[in-house]
């Protein structure tokens, strides 16, 4: 099969074509910094507020509260650091999960060497995060709790407003990780109880290198970039124009499409699903089956190595991941697939298959008959699956 299909649209998405010429005018023509006092930089900057306003209302919150980063991973450093500076005379005590992005799990053990205390919650074999336990975990000092909505690698959609809700009635701060579910999912922020929220503009066919973080005006946060009076002097750094002009236009696109990108998706998932889970033996599916993101589908095949798999789909030109892109090359086994409970050697076959409104039928049918052959190929291969065969024949 000599076709290219790309399925790693949560590692990053195609920048759509109307997107793209949106920006364009702002690489070339329009160019002046937008924070400079001229006319010529004054209608750059009005076209930054006009997609500030888009994207405000596309979330429920004021223009006023949306700030411009260069991307989630910035946009969660600055959502807890921020927030555990400030509210650092009323308490010192931080809930997290086991699955977040590493983004939000090593911005919490930089704060644990700074004398912060992190609780790292549970999860259940689906990944979902129990309130109940949740709630049990406030303390007097706990100020904040982040807890990603949807999770990038086996798509499962958390109860964000009812943790959300719990986290205000004992006081606490409310950050969710929204970079997979943001242009994917509707996200009101006040109705869900949302304090601050982090996206990215490339998951959603928007450019690299901009994000956002959502700060809702009560709440007390320090800056995490000092230098500048950009972003309302809370956000240093020359004004990505042409990123943000761009990234309003995404969410423009996905906010009129995303009813339809969803029935789309589920249609294509769901035969992926089905096809790997029949005509492939010994495959486990992760996440829970119905409360995940419509365009993702995360697979442990026993037996074999998730990165042979992955270096063998590549060769025959398709691009899938066995995790998050930010730590693709290690060794060790997703600790998304630990922490709801599988063993290494289990976890150690996975692959993620997410899928784009780009991907087609047969895009799904050639990938899984190239993935049957070559994980029949594998097992062939393999002598943990010898021995398991021999088990099973003398039984």
């Amino acid at each position: 099969m000599n076709k290219f299909i790309y399925l790693d649209n949560a590692a990053t998405t195609k920048i759509d074509p109307q997107v793209f010429e949106t920006m364009r005018p702002y690489l070339e023509e329009e160019y002046a910094n937008p924070s400079s006092s001229y006319t010529f930089a004054g209608n750059i900057h009005a076209k930054v507020d006009d997609a500030r306003s888009s994207i405000a209302q596309f979330l429920g919150a004021k223009s006023s509260e949306v700030f411009f980063t260069s991307g989630g991973s910035e946009s969660d450093n600055w959502a807890i650091k921020g927030v555990a500076d400030s509210l650092s005379a009323k308490g010192n005590h931080i809930i997290t999960t086991k699955i977040e992005h590493h983004a939000v799990l090593h911005t919490c053990e930089f704060l644990e060497r700074h004398g912060y205390e992190v609780t790292y919650l549970d999860v259940d074999e689906y990944g979902l995060v129990d309130p109940a336990k949740f709630e049990a975990a406030i303390k007097p000092t706990t100020i904040l709790a982040s807890i990603m909505f949807a999770n990038n690698e086996i798509g499962t959609i958390e109860p964000i407003a009812e943790l959300g809700k719990i986290a205000h009635d004992h006081g606490v701060v409310f950050h969710t990780d929204a970079v997979q579910a943001f242009g994917h999912i509707r996200i009101h922020v006040k109705e869900m109880n949302i304090d601050l929220l982090s996206a990215s503009a490339h998951k959603l066919n928007g450019p690299k290198g901009v994000g956002l973080l959502y700060i809702d005006s009560k709440v007390k946060i320090s800056s995490l970039i000092h230098g500048g009076s950009q972003e309302r002097g809370r956000r240093a750094g020359t004004t990505n124009a042409a990123g943000i002009i761009g990234f309003g236009k995404a969410v423009e696109l996905a906010d009129a499409r995303l009813e339809e990108t969803n029935a789309y998706e589920t249609k294509l998932r769901d035969k992926l699903i089905q096809r790997v889970t029949t005509e492939i033996p010994y495959v486990k599916f992760n996440g829970d089956p119905v409360k995940r993101l419509s365009n993702n589908t995360n697979f442990c095949f026993r037996f074999i190595e998730g990165e042979s798999l992955l270096i063998l789909l590549d060769s025959n030109g398709i691009c899938a991941s066995s995790g998050s892109a930010c730590t693709s090359g290690a060794l060790d086994p997703s600790h998304v697939l630990l922490a709801i409970g599988l063993p290494h050697e289990i976890a150690h076959g996975s692959i993620r298959f997410t899928l784009s409104r780009d991907t087609t039928e047969q895009d799904i049918d050639d990938t899984v008959d190239t993935l049957k052959k070559i994980v029949d190929r594998l097992r062939n291969m393999s002598p943990l699956y010898e021995d398991f065969l021999k088990k099973n024949k003398e039984a």
